[in-house]
């Protein structure tokens, strides 16, 4: 009996202590520590990279792994062959290094745009059938009708994808190396000529130098610029 009247006692005695909120006394206002997170100075610039980056066709090619013996053991590094081009008459090839994967392709996209250069064109194919050679590979390339696609290869549909290419034939032959099929398609793109140049090099009518398809091609986009004004 006693020790049920104490444990009443015991529970009587103890106090319920009631949830006082905390108080922010930090002097600081909530919208600056809200907005703390977003003060990083290089997020305009880096968003401002991007979409830069954004507005070309960057294809990459290939990725290799070299290692280079050193007295500690052996040092591995990427390369990466990276195709850039805008995807209306501009491309380019670069080449990047470095000890990791993304850092050697972004380099090889700056090495890229620092070789740009235009490329003619009639409508979505080039002008005249080409061919361009690099050490030991040969690229052919040929005009196609509207509706045949880039009939290439890898490496030779992603330089003729970021020029803005998109009916042509092409034939690889030689060399199977990658880096030597690349440059030989960059040889060939630029042995391109626009047919009014060539007419004029050589005092003659455009007529009797473009080819029936350039013709044509002309004279449908004149009627579809009269149609739209």
């Amino acid at each position: 009996m006693s020790e049920e009247v104490k444990d009443e006692a015991v529970v009587e005695e103890t106090p319920v202590t009631p949830v006082v909120a905390e108080e922010d006394t930090s002097s600081e206002p909530r919208e600056a520590r809200r907005g703390s997170r977003e003060r990083n100075p290089n997020a305009r610039e880096r968003g401002a990279r991007d979409t830069e980056k954004s507005q070309f066709l960057e294809r990459v090619v290939t990725i290799n792994r070299v290692s280079k013996v050193v007295k500690g053991g052996r040092r591995f590094s990427f390369t990466a062959l990276v195709v850039v081009g805008d995807g209306n008459g501009m491309v380019g090839v670069g080449y990047g290094k470095a000890r990791e994967v993304p850092t050697a392709i972004s380099k090889g996209v700056e090495d890229a745009k620092k070789n740009f250069f235009r490329v003619p064109r009639v409508a979505q194919t080039i002008p005249h059938p080409v061919q361009g050679e690099a050490a030991a590979g040969v690229v052919l390339l040929r005009p196609a009708t509207p509706g045949t696609g880039v009939i290439a290869g890898g490496p030779v549909r992603a330089v003729l994808e970021c020029a803005g290419i998109h009916d042509v034939l092409s034939k690889s032959l030689g060399s199977s190396n990658t880096l030597n099929i690349v440059h030989a398609t960059v040889a060939a793109l630029k042995m391109l000529e626009e047919p009014r140049a060539v007419a004029a090099r050589r005092n003659a009518e455009f007529d009797q130098i473009a080819p029936a398809h350039f013709i044509r091609a002309e004279k449908e986009a004149a009627a579809a610029a009269k149609a739209g004004a």
